[in-house]
């Protein structure tokens, strides 16, 4: 049987502020069948430690997403040439506790196991990574991991607490849900509440590469070293506006300064093409604080940026 492939709302055919209040106004899909991939919002916010509002990011993004065209001028991609590609709406977390919420993303996530989908993720806070990796590695195993922040989020307890935006990936490698023979953090920076901050997911065989490494450089040439060290195997991708610097994201609950730029968050995600990705998430942006709506349409750009490098993509 003929496939039928989905095709974003053109702004010729309705105006951009209007019609599906999808992400690209794609059309709605009630499940994951017949799918290979699909945008999922998770509105999260109680995981948060500094400012709220990342409960608002999926619908945020989803806004800002009118502008984006199908094909990709740049790389050539046309992933809705070659891809099933949806909308499947949020996942119904707890608003009242964190984790439920974990309990419900994970549930929700292992579900999408029948179904040969990658899930792209709109954030919602950096909570929400564990309960995906959890449900992921029943499917795959041991999963690589690009993760793309301004902190390393491995914090053995935030208030006491064991699960929150902070620890997500400590928690990850206790459970064994990560080959940490293939995890790279790229863009941390700031300051610490000891000297060895950032150690701790080296000592497990993480790569770290700190924001000040990335300065005045261009990205490209550091991704095809990592594609290199991924190999094979299954990759997520987890990628935290706050990486950026406030100057171009500024919509996020914990800014820090000397960050990113838009074009090396762009050269990242590009830089994944060949990379056998089984997920990725856009986490941590918060509109009450998005002047202009910018750091959400920056989020927006880079979701489909995603989507553009999932295994199975045309290129014309």
């Amino acid at each position: 049987m003929q496939k039928h492939y989905h095709q974003p709302q053109g702004g010729n055919d309705m105006p951009r502020f209007a019609g599906r209040a999808t992400m690209m106004r794609l059309p709605y899909s009630d499940g994951p069948a017949d799918l290979d991939a699909a945008f999922i919002g998770i509105p999260l916010d109680i995981g948060a430690s500094q400012r709220a509002g990342t409960r608002y990011g999926p619908r945020h993004i989803r806004s800002e997403s009118v502008m984006i065209r199908p094909y990709n001028m740049a790389t050539g991609a046309a992933p809705f040439d070659s891809l099933r590609v949806g909308d499947i709406g949020d996942v119904p977390i707890n608003t009242y506790s964190l984790l439920k919420s974990v309990d419900i993303i994970e549930n929700y996530y292992t579900a999408l196991n029948t179904w040969p989908l990658v899930p792209l993720t709109l954030g919602g806070d950096h909570t929400l990574t564990l309960p995906i990796l959890r449900a992921l590695v029943k499917k795959h195993g041991p999963i690589g991991l690009i993760h793309v922040d301004a902190h390393t989020d491995t914090n053995d307890e935030m208030f006491g607490e064991k699960i929150a935006h902070g620890t997500t990936f400590r928690r990850a490698v206790e459970e064994g849900l990560l080959d940490c023979r293939r995890v790279v953090q790229i863009g941390q920076r700031a300051q610490g509440y000891t000297k060895d901050d950032f150690n701790w997911g080296v000592a497990q065989g993480f790569r770290l590469i700190p924001v000040e490494q990335c300065w005045h450089h261009s990205m490209t040439p550091l991704m095809e070293d990592i594609r290199r060290s991924m190999g094979s195997g299954p990759v997520y991708l987890s990628f935290d506006i706050d990486s950026l610097d406030p100057a171009w994201a500024p919509g996020t609950g914990t800014p820090e300064v000397g960050g990113l730029s838009s074009i090396q968050a762009l050269e990242i995600v590009r830089g994944c093409r060949g990379v056998n990705l089984v997920g990725c998430d856009l986490v941590e942006v918060s509109p009450p604080y998005d002047i202009s709506g910018v750091t959400a349409q920056l989020g927006a750009n880079l979701l489909y940026e995603m989507l553009c490098v999932l295994p199975g993509v045309a290129y014309r």
